[in-house]
């Protein structure tokens, strides 16, 4: 949702960030599966690290300074691009791949002047997909842009066949659509030249 002030659109932000329930969910079932497929007793003390990273989770937009200048803080909080990536699996990894090695700066005088980006990791921008879409854990979309490693590929298509189908594309591609609404939610990608 937004609207138009002196000729300057602005975005309408919803109170609470969107969050996946099973967001760092991913790497401690795997310890604890591993632990019993050995007959081991889970270590208390990694357990409790597990914890310490979800409560970080849980309380990190609790300062009003860790929203600025986050794109993440935009994305997990604007109503529009929210319900884009519920209802379409495709725009969803779309978004994903464009946070992959690409660096974003605010789209605001100070912001650009200063060179402040914004970037994350590929692991990370999976995250911040699941938690937009309010399930799963950064493993449901790291490299899903490389249809060989995705569960769903079928070794008698090629890459480009599949992602044709799929229109999932490969980490680090930015679609026009994804520019497009970047550019709405008021960020910028940084296209360096080499």
């Amino acid at each position: 949702m937004s609207f138009v002030l002196k000729s300057r659109k602005f975005n309408i932000f919803m109170t609470n960030a969107s969050k996946s329930p099973d967001r760092h969910s991913f790497q401690k079932k795997g310890y604890i599966e591993r632990c019993e497929e050995k007959g081991e007793t889970p270590n208390d003390g990694y357990l409790d690290w597990f914890q310490t990273i979800l409560e970080r989770e849980n309380t990190k937009w609790d300062n009003p300074k860790s929203r600025e200048n986050s794109m993440e803080w935009d994305l997990v909080t604007t109503d529009w691009i929210l319900e884009k990536v519920r209802s379409s699996e495709s725009y969803a990894q779309n978004l994903y791949a464009a946070m992959c090695n690409n660096e974003f700066v605010k789209r605001e005088m100070w912001p650009i002047l200063k060179d402040q980006r914004w970037g994350c990791s590929w692991r990370y921008a999976g995250g911040i997909i699941a938690d937009m879409r309010q399930e799963g854990d950064y493993i449901d979309w790291y490299c899903s842009g490389m249809g060989g490693l995705n569960q769903e590929y079928d070794a008698k298509e090629t890459n480009e066949e599949w992602q044709k189908r799929t229109g999932y594309v490969p980490e680090c591609m930015v679609t026009e659509e994804i520019e497009n609404d970047l550019h709405k939610l008021g960020w910028l990608v940084i296209k360096d030249s080499e």
